[in-house]
């Protein structure tokens, strides 16, 4: 049996020198504004994989209300949500992601981000892809004011 399970997330940008990207920090002039460290894929990977087990979302998993999140290291809420979704019979097999963000090029970063995120998940680097699409000049990522992510997971039966 397979589930599919879809993740989104945006932040806005503000002053700062480093982007959190798939646990990778990406030296930026501007970061992303968030409760926690603000890694928008995690959070959208997060979001996926709670999805497709039906085990809820992100923000009733780490609430953004609770004071032990601020600042919280969105690796550690992924692996505890993968956790999870292991303990509730699933076991992914692969992760689709796109990151929405007109600077930086993401690329560069792409082999490090994949390979933080597989080690975070405890899986093979081929199960985790990586895209990135720009806003070309236009609204709130294209105009460099945010950045977003989507993530689809699918799972299997353990």
């Amino acid at each position: 049996m397979f589930r599919i399970g879809l993740g989104h997330d945006t932040h806005r940008l503000g002053p700062g020198d480093t982007l959190v990207i798939g646990g990778v920090r990406i030296p930026h002039d501007r970061a992303a504004i968030g409760h926690s460290d603000a890694d928008v894929l995690l959070h959208a990977i997060t979001d996926a994989l709670l999805g497709a087990a039906a085990l809820g979302d992100i923000g009733q998993m780490f609430p953004d209300t609770a004071p032990e999140n601020r600042g919280r290291d969105s690796a550690d809420m992924l692996r505890r949500a993968a956790d999870a979704v292991a303990a509730a019979g699933w076991r992914l097999v692969n992760l689709d992601c796109v990151i929405f963000a007109q600077r930086p090029k993401i690329l560069p970063h792409r082999a490090a981000i994949r390979r933080r995120i597989a080690e975070t998940l405890g899986v093979d680097e081929a199960a985790v892809w990586l895209k990135a699409k720009t806003g070309e000049g236009v609204g709130p990522i294209g105009e460099e004011r945010a950045i977003a992510a989507e993530c689809v997971a699918l799972v299997e039966r353990a």
